[in-house]
């Protein structure tokens, strides 16, 4: 296993950056399908994988190239898949108690979790611009979070949750770069994608979400997030960490907010205010400038490849 920075596959061609802007095109999508279904959440989020996972499973049938996956990297796969099943619920709850520009715009906040998690776990201290990216990061969270307390929307809860959600995906890109580059790209989809539909099933389960689906317009809402948003974004998101440090994938994700906010004052009316305006502009702008020069999370990710170097593959 190489570790972050040099890659297995160092194909840096055409092709990573176009998947990579398909994958931002379809995830951009995601907050306006959350808000055509009439489920809670956390269920539009169960039905998000499970569409896709259902897709995927017979391409175990002939996926032969790729390699046989030890346990230790499954273990991996599995934590990650945790964390994106709560990304998911995060984000798909907040998007229904702010708005679909908030949201995202508060969720692409993981390059800053990914700084933090680097000094507070790894002990690896960020350069000054990530400090002052932060600053000028958790400014914007505040223009948009203090918007929100002033017409009193769910008292903020759903910009809280949008934050937990990029500290949530932090966590799941820093997964997916450690073993991608030894697993196919289906195998790890399906893998993901399946541990994140347990892990789902059993949220709605112990929370007590009912997951039928109403006749209606949620169907169409559900089948964009698993077919469009889910499966291919996350497809073309996933091979492009295959080649591309998962940094470089974070903030290039950063566009999702703007394009997000003009699809929803386009589809769903929400308006472009001041304050969002100006909170996500600081937003983009601090987590643009943490990721300068040499990115934290290319730290972290060598850390990782280092612990959980494999002595004996043990295959399943």
């Amino acid at each position: 296993m190489l570790p972050a920075g040099t890659h297995a596959r160092s194909s840096h061609g055409l092709w990573p950056y176009l998947a990579l802007t398909a994958g931002i095109l379809c995830i951009s999508w995601s907050a306006i399908f959350v808000r055509w279904t009439d489920i809670p959440g956390v269920a539009s989020a169960f039905y998000r994988v499970l569409i896709p996972a259902l897709i995927l499973l017979p391409t175990a049938l002939f996926d032969r190239r790729s390699p046989r996956v030890n346990l230790r990297t499954l273990g991996i796969i599995a934590v990650g898949g945790l964390f994106f099943a709560a990304d998911l619920a995060l984000y798909n709850t907040a998007i229904l108690r702010t708005s679909a520009a908030n949201a995202t715009l508060l969720g692409n906040n993981t390059p800053i979790v990914v700084g933090l998690l680097t000094w507070l776990v790894f002990g690896r201290r960020p350069k000054p611009a990530f400090w002052i990216g932060l600053i000028l990061a958790l400014a914007g969270a505040l223009v948009i979070v203090w918007a929100d307390l002033a017409r009193h929307v769910q008292l903020g809860s759903g910009d809280l949750m949008s934050l937990g959600a990029a500290a949530c995906f932090a966590v799941y890109l820093m997964a997916t770069e450690r073993v991608r580059g030894t697993t196919g790209t289906l195998a790890f989809l399906r893998l993901a994608m399946f541990s994140s539909v347990l892990f789902l099933l059993a949220m709605n389960l112990i929370m007590g979400v009912s997951l039928s689906i109403p006749p209606g317009r949620t169907i169409g809402g559900l089948l964009g997030l698993g077919l469009i948003s889910q499966l291919g974004g996350y497809l073309a998101l996933t091979y492009a960490l295959g080649h591309l440090p998962a940094t470089v994938t974070s903030v290039s994700l950063l566009v999702q907010g703007p394009l997000t906010a003009v699809l929803a004052a386009w589809l769903l009316g929400e308006p472009l205010t001041d304050a969002l305006i100006l909170g996500g502009a600081l937003v983009l702008l601090g987590v643009g400038l943490a990721n300068r020069d040499r990115p934290p999370a290319e730290e972290v990710n060598a850390t990782l490849c280092e612990a959980a170097e494999p002595e004996e593959v043990e295959t399943v």
